[in-house]
């Protein structure tokens, strides 16, 4: 494979371990953990793995030569920056323990797990991969590790090849699913540790002990370029407005840490429009007014950030479409219905607060939530193009506010939705770092004897040298949730904090932002340079720090 120049450097790049990783180390233990939530309930369903204490990291004054071991790692679910650093870490980590251990990746995620399918990790495969973007070194999976028969079939495959380690990369579901595995194999005596690492670039995957997930960092680095070029774009032309759907069906952090960054003309946070009780004509009429407003300036033009998952915070909208699940799941025969008649079936069997709704949206919006259904028979939100809807409905009610005499202007709407563009991209410095010692930590917690926990760096806003390494059980931040009509044990999202810090900051500056352009342009990531330049992590995180 040709490598471009950037490639070529990159590949020589040694990422900065934290100073207690840099020799031999000795766990030391800290106190008996416990839930974020449901102690009892989650205390009965892991009583191998629950209650474990907090490690943290120091250097061995007196280092003896580990014994050999054999690893496997699972890349699980959606890519994210710094995958194959936290892989290189690894292996760098077992081999320094002891130069004969070796490592296997399972191919295509968990699924390659339960079909036997992996490939021995050498160093020859790893020097390739290091400091570059993407999964695609063994590649990943959405496959679920979740019943017993998928846990006893990869079992067969760890004994062949004498595996009892196994590290699963992956976000809130998959080191969920790493949990249920490690009290599994604990409780049949299997032999096997599992170790979860923290990945998604939506960012939701963070408490007060896991200070970041790995990719966030990147993903909203490049975003937050790509705003900046298209708002100096905006600002050079001065006649377009810029929906710009990003990242997160969940959770708004990416909006955020971007309008942060590039500080646009308007940002919408999805756990504020909630926490409001807001309806999405309160969400239009908020833009509609700031475009307005911009318009009276004579300035035709501006940004607008919109998270993935903001339908599904609406509360008004949240309703309607678990009306749409329940009325669209006991009849059938609607899909036999014409167009017409489908929407006055909708209208006539809808609450009346529902059907008003419906009502309000886009023809094609609202007849997109009629017929694209998941296989549990769910409105597909994350189809509906937010973006398009909004800029829609907000040049309907600036009609609206011109027949008022209250507009006078021209709007002229351009849509993106920035998403893979952020997935693969080659880590930053602060990813390449956080990755590898991940990985390398992650090793640590192996040679520790340890199951069921997750590989845990801290103090992320120092220098990488600075961070805290340890462990955490995974256990301590579950609670249980309502999945497919059953209540099951899982780690808790994080959502953003409208008390904390970030969000604060932002509050304080948007109205100022609506108005008066003060648009930042945050350039492409840089590698090499002055640590103020290359090294400096997110502004999220920056803010974070000066809440504790």
């Amino acid at each position: 494979m040709k490598k471009s120049a950037l490639q070529t450097a990159r590949a020589a790049y040694q990422p900065k371990l934290p100073v207690a990783l840099t020799g031999a180390v000795v766990a030391v233990e800290g106190q008996p953990t416990q839930s974020v939530a449901d102690q009892e309930d989650i205390k009965k369903l892991f009583p191998n793995t629950y209650g474990l204490p907090e490690l943290r990291f120091e250097k061995n004054p007196n280092p003896t030569v580990g014994k050999p071991v054999n690893v496997g790692v699972i890349l699980s679910g959606g890519q994210a920056p710094g995958g194959h650093n936290v892989i290189s870490g690894l292996f760098d980590g077992i081999k320094k323990i002891n130069k004969e251990s070796k490592l296997y990746g399972f191919l295509m995620g968990p699924g390659g797990l339960i079909d036997h399918n992996y490939v021995e990790l050498t160093s020859d495969i790893i020097d390739e991969y290091r400091n570059t973007g993407g999964f695609d070194i063994i590649g990943s999976g959405r496959t679920k590790l979740e019943k017993e028969d998928q846990f006893d079939k990869g079992l067969e495959i760890l004994k062949k090849l004498g595996i009892t380690a196994l590290v699963i990369i992956g976000g809130d579901d998959s080191n969920t699913n790493a949990a249920v595995l490690a009290e599994y194999y604990k409780k049949i005596g299997a032999g096997v540790q599992v170790i979860g690492c923290p990945k998604t670039i939506d960012g939701d995957l963070k408490n007060e002990v896991v200070e970041a997930s790995f990719g966030f960092d990147t993903a909203t680095k490049v975003y937050s370029e790509l705003i900046g070029n298209i708002q100096r774009d905006c600002f050079s032309a001065k006649k377009y407005w810029h929906f710009i759907k990003l990242m997160g069906r969940s959770a708004s952090h990416i909006a955020l840490e971007c309008a942060l960054q590039t500080q646009p003309n308007v940002c919408i946070i999805s756990e504020e429009v909630e926490a409001k009780n807001q309806t999405l004509q309160d969400v239009v009429n908020y833009i509609a007014d700031i475009v307005a407003a911009r318009a009276a300036q004579g300035n035709n033009f501006g940004t607008v950030l919109i998270p993935e998952g903001l339908i599904e915070f609406i509360p008004a909208m949240k309703v309607l479409i678990a009306e749409l699940n329940d009325l669209l799941a006991h009849h059938p025969e609607f899909a036999t219905k014409t167009r017409e008649e489908q929407r006055q079936f909708v209208l006539d069997n809808l609450s009346k607060e529902s059907a008003e709704v419906y009502a309000s949206l886009p023809e094609g919006v609202a007849r997109q939530l009629t017929l694209d259904r998941d296989p549990h028979g769910n409105v597909q939100v994350s189809l509906i193009e937010t973006e398009k809807l909004l800029s829609e409905m907000v040049g309907n009610r600036l009609n609206e506010l011109a027949d008022q005499g209250k507009y006078n202007g021209k709007f002229s709407p351009l849509h993106h939705f920035f998403g893979y563009e952020g997935r693969c991209a080659a880590p930053s410095n602060f990813d390449a770092d956080y990755c590898y010692a991940l990985g390398y930590n992650a090793a640590n917690l192996i040679a520790a004897g340890v199951t069921g926990y997750l590989s845990s760096l801290r103090n992320l806003t120092k220098p990488s040298v600075q961070w805290l390494a340890g462990g955490i059980p995974i256990t301590m931040m579950f609670n249980m949730e309502r999945r497919h009509g059953q209540m099951k044990p899982v780690i808790q999202k994080a959502l953003v904090r409208l008390d904390g810090t970030p969000f604060q900051k932002f509050a304080s500056k948007r109205d100022k932002w609506a108005l008066s352009t003060e648009y930042v342009f945050p350039g492409p990531i840089q590698y090499f340079g002055p640590a103020e330049v290359c090294d400096q992590p997110t502004m999220t995180l920056q803010y974070e720090a000066l809440d504790k």
